[in-house]
């Protein structure tokens, strides 16, 4: 790996502001279809977020079928957003991937010599960190030996139960979703992140994983004239920062 390529470009904070700024939550969409070229770009981009240790907990069900999508937004409660947007792409949280993607990251490693360190994390830690054991038996056991040994010094705190490896996935899920979002934006579409959807019919429409959560089912799409509801406001920095 050339070492150049690990100096980050000096980004341009004005258009950066722009993609934020313009980026909002829109609730109807023109039929302008979104091109394939594009969609790629954008999830490659959002597969650049980080998320915890390269396990990369997160799939994408991307609908354009019309008879599925229309099915997909009935499901989502029939909101606006969903019946309009050309495209709706579930955003899915897998709390059981991360022994598939931990041999991953061993043998898709970008360098030629793989660091001792990582070998022993995906082959040794992760294998004991991340798995709960049959019945959540050996999470329990982790934390309880997490409390004896927190005592003294600063451990980890979880994941120590399923509920628990859902928070996990799901964190790194949203930040992905997060740049999906931005990347539409930058090149020129929108979206509409919903929560308001039913898992069940989700679940069953998609044939999605025993154990997929579906953290949003995000519409997208080309803006349409009053796609915008109000305007956006957020609350006083100063009630929500705090600088210790």
């Amino acid at each position: 790996m050339n070492a150049k390529s690990d100096i980050a470009p000096n980004p341009t904070l004005d258009e950066f502001r722009k993609v934020v700024r313009s980026r909002r939550s829109v609730r109807r969409f023109t039929n302008e279809p979104v091109p394939q070229d594009v969609l790629d770009d954008c999830l490659d981009l959002a597969m650049l977020a980080p998320n915890s240790s390269n396990l990369q907990p997160w799939e994408f069900f991307v609908v354009r079928t019309p008879e599925l999508k229309d099915r997909l937004a009935e499901a989502c409660l029939g909101q606006n957003a969903a019946k309009t947007a050309p495209v709706l792409i579930a955003v899915v949280a897998r709390t059981d991937t991360w022994r598939q993607h931990s041999r991953m990251a061993l043998e898709q490693w970008p360098e030629e010599k793989l660091p001792g360190i990582v070998e022993k994390y995906y082959s040794k830690i992760a294998p004991i960190h991340y798995n709960q054991g049959p019945f959540g038996l050996l999470g329990i056991a982790k934390k309880t030996a997490g409390l004896v040994v927190g005592l003294s010094r600063p451990v980890p705190r979880g994941p120590y139960s399923i509920n628990e490896m859902k928070v996990w996935a799901t964190k790194s899920t949203a930040l992905a979703a997060e740049n999906l979002m931005l990347a539409l934006r930058a090149h020129g579409y929108d979206s509409c992140p919903m929560e308001g959807f039913d898992e069940y019919r989700v679940r069953r429409l998609l044939s999605l994983p025993e154990k997929g959560l579906v953290t949003m089912v995000l519409a997208a799409g080309k803006r349409a004239e009053k796609g915008v509801y109000n305007r956006q406001y957020r609350f006083n920095q100063d009630e929500l920062v705090h600088y210790l």
